[in-house]
């Protein structure tokens, strides 16, 4: 588990950065995660995780089994079948 981690750190604190700027209200099915939680999620594989980096970000480095999906062109494609699975998107938010 600590292989996983620093990865994880690494990229989440970046999300959680943005997190703490975003506004408070939460639409319904959408919330923060922690990086336990993502880690917990991953080691579980009870979630899908997408790196929304720009590509060569991406390419450098990103959270273990995360996916490259562009945040601007996310398609229904880019998502798993099965409607039912958490979904984990993360950026650096310098979009």
């Amino acid at each position: 588990m600590k292989i996983l981690r620093r990865p994880l750190l690494a990229g989440l604190v970046l999300l959680l950065a943005g997190a703490a700027r975003a506004n408070t209200a939460k639409e319904e099915g959408f919330s923060d995660l922690t990086i336990d939680q993502v880690s917990d999620l991953i080691a579980r594989k009870d979630a899908d995780v997408f790196d929304n980096n720009q590509k060569d970000v991406y390419e450098k480095g990103h959270v273990p089994t995360a996916t490259w999906v562009a945040f601007d062109a996310v398609k229904e494609s880019d998502l798993p079948k099965d409607k039912s699975r958490k979904l984990v998107f993360y950026c650096a938010n310098t979009h």
